[in-house]
């Protein structure tokens, strides 16, 4: 593609780029709503069923995720016109997910800006390690990526980490607008989980939002993974990386039913969303099929999406991801001293 044609891809994106006051209301009304409606009536049936309890979790699930969309709008300054609203919204929307706001747009903008970058990775995205990167390694440094990259562990494991470690602290050096946020942000949780135990008593607390959390938590974590490890995602080193061409071919169209696409507030775009974070999410599908290049991108479906699983390490030779099963006999043929290792910076999780 064209350096023209990049340009004229992003200006036919551009017009919905601005987002409606009405749309983003009739939004949190169908989402907030729904979302503190479904918590109360899953605390009553608990003297029903606790199977229904669950029923009512699950679903809830769902809305915190719908939430999370609009809190991730809000980091991009997308879903209302005016900043300030957006950072009220989106300090009000982390705590109901337990995302710090302002933390968490730094770390996004980083990984919006340098997304399928091999000489910046490391900040706000999921650990990736090229083939000759992972052969050149300790077996203790191998053996961390495995575990990383196991479902049990990524999926399973993932949301407790982020909700309890790295949504919780401050990075290093963080501006005092953003540890304030997050002091804020977590001290708001504490307040509205004690109050909530108080009122329910922790048992039942635990039984309802636990597995909202978890759920929703694995949930996002797969649509984030998905949509940035298909087979043949965007790669380059900084030299050749090229904005456009990470949004557009490093990150997929995730085709889902017309349930999931809205309970996912269309993040399935993800394509459009990386050409352009501005585009609020209700905009996204209007961006996808009045834009006809952005229609030829990698389309995944629910069914397809399942093979990410299995692609864990990035070959820069076929320009595509392979299984750690695919590069057993490079480990064998190659000692660590033998691997001629890429002169990049390494990344984050290397260090």
């Amino acid at each position: 593609m064209s350096k023209e044609r990049q340009k004229q891809l992003k200006k036919n994106v551009a017009p919905f780029e601005s987002s409606d006051i009405i749309s983003s209301i009739k939004q949190l009304i169908n989402t907030l709503l729904p979302f503190f409606g479904l918590w109360f009536l899953a605390y009553q049936s608990l003297a029903v069923s606790i199977w229904l309890t669950l029923a009512l979790s699950i679903c809830a699930s769902g809305f915190v995720i719908r939430i999370f969309i609009i809190f991730h709008d809000c980091t991009h300054l997308a879903f209302f016109k005016n900043k300030k609203a957006n950072r009220i919204l989106g300090t009000i929307t982390g705590i109901i997910t337990l995302f710090p706001f302002e933390k968490w747009k730094r770390e996004h903008a980083i990984h919006h800006a340098t997304s399928g970058n091999l000489d910046k990775r490391g900040t706000g995205d999921i650990w990736v390690m090229t083939v000759d990167e992972y052969v050149a390694a300790s077996f203790w440094g191998r053996l961390s990526y495995q575990l990383y990259r196991h479902p049990i562990v990524m999926f399973g494991l993932g949301p407790l980490y982020l909700y309890l470690i790295v949504n919780r602290f401050n990075r290093k050096g963080a501006k005092r607008k953003e540890r304030l946020n997050t002091y804020l942000i977590n001290a708001s949780i504490v307040s509205i989980y004690g109050l909530l135990i108080w009122l329910v008593g922790w048992q039942a607390f635990l039984v309802i939002q636990l597995p909202i959390l978890l759920i929703a938590g694995a949930l996002g974590i797969w649509l984030f993974y998905v949509q940035h490890q298909f087979e043949d995602s965007y790669f380059e080193n900084e030299d050749e990386w090229d904005f456009v061409k990470a949004a557009v071919d490093g990150s997929s169209y995730y085709k889902l039913p017309k349930i999931l696409q809205w309970v996912t507030g269309s993040i399935g775009y993800h394509h459009v969303h990386h050409l352009s974070p501005r585009v609020p999410n209700y905009n996204l599908e209007k961006a996808h099929d009045m834009t006809p290049p952005l229609q030829h991108v990698t389309t995944i479906t629910l069914s397809t999406s399942l093979k990410s699983i299995r692609f864990r390490l990035y070959d820069e030779e076929s320009r595509s991801f392979v299984s750690f099963q695919e590069v057993k006999h490079r480990l064998r043929k190659k000692t660590k001293s033998s691997v001629q290792i890429p002169k990049r910076r390494p990344s984050f999780q290397e260090k």
